[in-house]
């Protein structure tokens, strides 16, 4: 009987020294997930003070960039560097880096960078630098490094969400009434235009998933009957066709990303932000968010006047406030159904699904039931 236990504590040792064993396991292939994300999800190396000259002036040239996280022109150019990065992640003669210059300041101070961004070029085996003084644009900067390090890298062309018009497409697509559509006229060579491009692509970027809006441009060098027509006189110009007035109205706003993003939630109804997510104002349509208020606030008889004023609302709308509306129906029926907790319980739900990777579209979807249920909150 002795001899029994023994052998069934000892068991129970072995099974928990193997349970230990294999949670430790699974943490060591976590956390060496995680370090392997981290590095591999930027293609650009970061430099700092311990490990510049162990990157840089070595076996390989390299193309740096000091920066400070707050400079805007150093935001505009990151995308733009990144991708250059990406083009190059296979070179193995030439490394692509990065200096954060307010957290690294004694490595910028010893490379003269007095503003932001500076990008500097290293050749392979020294470290003195040459200055670029080229456009801050993926397909410059690939040039300029090709012509540094030896190297034939292009830039991999990335598909646009900017409408390309032409003499054929132009009234098909502009004066369509269902669309609310802007446009640049531009010329090819114009260097204004080659500046607004990428914050161009970004708008439209934003703004895709929004089926009534259009951002479009027209080559108005090549186009030059349609510029005349339209009064362009000089580049770029932009003009906004709102479904209520196909004559065309002059965009006057600022040229940078919010700008757009504001000229457009405002004339069009849309609720963006730069990043082209759906704001928390997406789908609330003011007058039923009154209504809601009553129905949460009344008692089990009153609840289904309410509910009935609600749906006779939405039977007044249109448009996508006709879908919206059909939501706040929904809602208002899973909240008899369920008690006054399940809008909170739903948000929270929802919530931990978004934080999760989501299609553009599905996070659209859950966005916008999340928006309409915290007015039931």
């Amino acid at each position: 009987m002795h001899r029994k236990l023994d052998n069934g504590i000892l068991a129970a040792q072995l099974h928990s020294r193997k349970k230990i064993w294999s949670r430790g396991l699974a943490l060591g292939v976590l956390v060496f997930a995680l370090v392997f994300v981290s590095v591999s999800a930027d293609d650009v190396v970061v430099l700092t003070e311990d490990n510049f000259e162990k990157e840089v002036g070595q076996d390989r040239g390299a193309l740096v960039e000091f920066y400070a996280p707050w400079c805007g022109h150093c935001k505009k150019l990151a995308p733009e560097y990144e991708k250059l990065g990406s083009s190059f992640k296979k070179a193995k003669s030439v490394l692509i880096g990065k200096v954060d210059c307010d957290e690294h300041k004694s490595v910028c101070s010893k490379y003269g960078v007095s503003g932001y961004p500076t990008i500097q070029w290293f050749p392979k085996g020294s470290l003195e630098p040459k200055k670029y003084e080229g456009p801050r644009t993926a397909e410059s900067l690939a040039e300029f490094v090709n012509t540094e390090g030896g190297t034939n890298v292009k830039i991999a062309a990335t598909p646009s969400n900017v409408v390309v018009l032409t003499a054929e497409n132009f009234n098909d697509i502009v004066l369509d009434e269902t669309k609310d559509v802007l446009v640049e006229f531009y010329a090819p060579w114009c260097g204004h235009c080659k500046n607004l491009a990428p914050t161009y692509e970004k708008v439209a970027t934003a703004f895709k998933l929004e089926e009534d809006v259009v951002i479009a441009n027209l080559d108005a060098d090549k186009y030059r009957d349609l510029a005349e027509k339209y009064d362009v006189s000089g580049f770029p110009t932009l003009k906004f066709f709102p479904k209520t007035n196909k004559a065309g109205q002059d965009y006057e706003g600022g040229r940078d990303l919010d700008d757009f993003v504001t000229f457009i939630n405002e004339k069009c109804g849309t609720s963006r932000d730069g990043k082209g997510q759906l704001t928390s104002k997406a789908g609330i349509v003011e007058s039923l968010d009154a209504l809601v208020k009553e129905f949460v606030a009344a008692g089990d008889e009153d609840k289904k006047a309410v509910f009935s004023r609600i749906e006779e609302e939405v039977d007044k709308l249109q448009g996508s406030a006709s879908r919206y509306g059909k939501m706040y129906v929904k809602a208002a029926k899973k909240f008899t159904e369920k008690g006054s907790d399940y809008a909170k319980n739903e948000i929270q739900r929802l919530e931990r699904i978004l934080e999760k990777a989501v299609s553009p579209s599905k996070a659209d979807e859950l966005t916008l039931k999340k928006n309409i249920l915290s007015a039931f909150a």
